[in-house]
């Protein structure tokens, strides 16, 4: 059976350097082909060649057996391929119709016409999204339906997904692998990158590793384990992800909640955490995880309960008051709350404690650059100038830079909702290794994570939140994904007994 999309030998440099070396991928229609590797390896690359944004050195495409040299993104969708980056090209002050239309609207629009076209595009994908409304009036799951409703406007053959769900709620996320699975079963091809192992495992006919600009091989979900598709991505079994947990001194008592209540429905969460220790705080999107830690930080207004900080009254006016007092947080979305993307590396780095790069108001560079490389030395970030933007740095090395800021700060208390959120597994390593650190070096931690096996590799204990409450807590011995669900749902543990923090 000859395949929708076959790319052979495809090899790309930049400057002499390799990013893809002899690569061979292929999607046949009706199919979802997942794409994964650490980032570097080489997937963007290969599905821009795809998209025809890049023409490769060597190499060929095929399209239904037909060898074809793409001019550019705009023959690449002539011909049936879109690509639907994980930052969507939409244009936010025009209507959904028109930005599904973009490109193709003629000088004299029928607009009734356009709007039932693209009223008839979204229904066919199970939403009931006005054509009229703006963009930017759209929640971010809707503005993805938007972007497949464009690529379907366009009689699209195959479609690639880049990190689709990486800023979507659980529930949106599932919503939308329903909509791939109804893509396949129309015979549409879907290549699908995520670092998200078990959306994979749910969706994929077949997977490709690559690794170094190479690709390491194609295989079925069915015939690998989990374990066995992480060592062909980064060379080490899932059981070595976590690294070995330091024997960690637990301290005085850092931050005590009684009470916690918050005009958003979280309500009487009480809890404590000291010095040494990491404590998860888990629970299903939704179940006021960040709001809490919000509310920490200063970010949120309290209307009920206390805090007690280092055995002293806290009652945060602001982040600014927050950090002064010694609390960071490591926001769960890093690109718009936690780096100023355009920003230099080394101004985002020393942005939350300034003191040490300046004498008596004026800014000294030789300080700040000596302490800017012992944080790009410590946390092993790599990039090309401490004065590039934050942009320019992979999705791995952007959460590094959050974390220097908060290491440069010094806090007694770090927050990190969703430490690793859209981040490879390679990169995942070094960021469990410097919670450690953290934890080592005598800091309070609090780690907000959906990924389940993240909060039981990384914590002392998890805090279960569901409905704005804190349901309860789980020990070590306790850290199975059926209790963690069940305790969050329902309030009670598996074997029916209440829990208690």
């Amino acid at each position: 059976m000859t395949a929708l999309i076959q790319l052979e030998n495809i090899t790309k440099s930049f400057a002499g350097v390799h990013a893809l070396t002899d690569v061979d991928f292929d999607l046949h229609a009706g199919e979802v082909h997942a794409l994964v590797g650490e980032n570097g390896a080489g997937k963007s690359t290969l599905m821009r060649v795809l998209g025809g944004e890049m023409r490769p050195n060597a190499g060929r495409t095929l399209i239904e057996g037909e060898e074809i040299r793409l001019a550019g993104p705009t023959d690449a969708i002539r011909r049936g391929i879109s690509v639907i980056h994980q930052e969507m090209a939409l244009a936010p002050d025009l209507s959904v119709a028109e930005n599904i239309f973009l490109g193709a609207l003629p000088q004299g629009i029928n607009w009734p016409r356009l709007n039932e076209r693209a009223r008839a595009l979204i229904e066919r994908l199970g939403f009931d999204i006005s054509p009229r409304t703006q963009v930017a009036d759209l929640a971010v799951a809707h503005q993805q339906v938007v972007e497949i409703a464009k690529a379907l406007s366009r009689d699209v053959k195959a479609i690639v997904f880049d990190e689709p769900t990486a800023v979507l709620a659980s529930g949106d996320a599932e919503r939308l692998l329903e909509i791939i699975k109804g893509l396949r079963a129309e015979g549409v091809g879907i290549v699908y990158i995520s670092h998200r192992l078990d959306e994979i495992y749910k969706i994929a006919d077949r997977i490709t590793v690559m690794k170094d600009g190479q690709r390491v091989g194609t295989v079925t979900p069915a015939s690998t384990p989990v374990e066995e598709l992480i060592r062909m991505m980064v060379g080490r079994p899932l059981s070595q992800l976590f690294g070995d947990k330091p024997e960690t001194a637990i301290g005085e008592e850092v931050l005590r909640i009684d009470g916690l209540t918050l005009p958003n429905g979280v309500r009487d969460v009480s809890f404590s955490i000291r010095r040494g220790e990491v404590v998860g705080l888990g629970g299903l999107v939704g179940s006021g995880r960040t709001e809490v830690a919000r509310a920490i930080f200063g970010a949120d207004r309290i209307s009920g309960g206390t805090m007690l900080l280092k055995g002293a009254a806290y009652s945060p006016r602001s982040p600014r008051h927050a950090v002064k007092q010694g609390v960071g947080l490591v926001p769960e979305d890093r690109k718009s709350q936690g780096v100023v993307l355009d920003m230099e590396i080394r101004k985002n780095a020393t942005m939350a404690k300034s003191g040490p790069i300046t004498r008596a108001g004026f800014f000294k560079p030789s300080a700040e650059r000596s302490v800017v490389e012992r944080l790009i030395r410590s946390l092993r970030i790599k990039l090309g100038s401490m004065n590039d933007p934050v942009s320019s740095l992979s999705g791995g090395n952007q959460q590094k830079v959050v974390l220097a800021k908060w290491f440069n700060a010094d806090p007694d208390l770090i927050i990190l909702d969703e430490p690793t959120r859209g981040v490879d597994v390679g990169a995942k390593t070094e960021i469990y290794s410097l919670i450690h650190q953290l934890a080592s070096a005598g800091k309070a931690v609090i780690v907000i994570s959906s990924e389940h096996a993240e909060l039981f590799g990384l914590c002392d204990r998890v805090l279960v939140m569901g409905e704005g409450r804190l349901r309860g807590e789980l020990q070590p011995h306790e850290f199975k994904e059926e209790k963690l669900l069940t305790l969050s749902m329902t309030g009670h543990r598996q074997s029916g007994t209440e829990g208690r923090a």
